[in-house]
């Protein structure tokens, strides 16, 4: 039985997993070096690298404050409205990209609810950088906060109530006790957030424009060159957002490790500590 599901495990991943993306790459070089590079280099391919990485610059901070909030609220604090705000965070998940691109339009375009009132002090939203970023940021938001709410109800209060016991302000025991605690999820979730926004499509479509060498990210402009016909450069396009994957899987791996790594010193410290307490002479029994 345990080969069984192994075997199922690796054939369902090499069909569904490794296969398309060894294809991405496969095709991307389908016509050489030459026209793989040139893709990447084109204008508008400049242009939409660009614009991800304004926009993931832009997304990732903001959630990793909302983010630290959240969850240092959720996890250290007991308050009215704890399940509400658990539910809002999660609420990006249960709606489509494509709805919550249709959202912003209803309340920043035209005419919509805040239109008017945009149009008249010259304010643009949507089809515009601050529509993608607020696309981007609705979309992916949850993952820093997903991340650290279970470390920080994991940790417990008992460190930070000692350190003010002990005469330290609210900040000093976010910065010296609570932080360093939960660094390696706050990492995990930083590297989650920028991978998500650097791919999101869907919201981020429907508030872009889709102007070709200025409202182009890079998975508009893979299907803006596959929508062409020009299959080699949506691949080779593509193929950025694959080693992006790539990078994104290794630094978590990595992350984990480092995290085991240091869970396991902690619990083999407190092991040496408590041994000498237990080993008591003939005498003293």
């Amino acid at each position: 039985m345990k080969w069984l599901l192994v075997s199922v495990a690796l054939v369902f991943s090499a069909v569904f997993l490794f296969l398309p993306l060894a294809n991405v790459f496969v095709q991307a070089l389908a016509k050489g070096w030459t026209v793989f590079f040139r893709a990447l280099v084109a204008p508008d391919s400049l242009s939409a690298i660009r614009l991800t990485l304004i926009v993931a610059v832009i997304t990732v901070p903001l959630n990793l404050v909302f983010g630290v909030a959240a969850a240092w609220a959720i996890g250290k604090f007991q308050f009215r409205g704890k399940s509400l705000l658990i539910t809002l965070i999660d609420l990006p998940f249960s709606i489509s990209p494509v709805v919550s691109g249709l959202m912003l339009v209803l309340l920043f375009g035209l005419q919509g609810w805040c239109g008017p009132w945009l149009q008249a002090h010259d304010i643009r939203i949507i089809f515009a950088l601050p529509g993608m970023v607020l696309a981007t940021v609705f979309v992916t938001f949850p993952f820093v906060a997903r991340e650290l709410i279970p470390a920080m109800q994991a940790s417990g209060t008992e460190q930070e109530q000692a350190a003010l016991t002990l005469g330290a302000s609210g900040w000093q025991t976010f910065w010296y006790v609570t932080l360093p605690s939960m660094k390696w999820a706050l990492l995990y979730g930083v590297i989650l957030c920028n991978a998500r926004a650097m791919g999101e499509f869907g919201a981020v479509s429907v508030v872009s424009g889709n102007v070709a060498g200025r409202w182009d990210t890079l998975p508009l402009r893979v299907e803006r060159l596959y929508q062409d016909y020009n299959g080699a450069a949506a691949f080779a396009v593509a193929s950025l957002l694959a080693v992006l994957a790539l990078v994104t899987l290794g630094v978590k791996t990595l992350l984990e490790w480092r995290s085991q790594r240091d869970e396991a010193r902690a619990q083999t410290g407190v092991i040496r500590e408590v041994e000498p307490s237990l080993m008591s002479s003939p005498a003293e029994l």
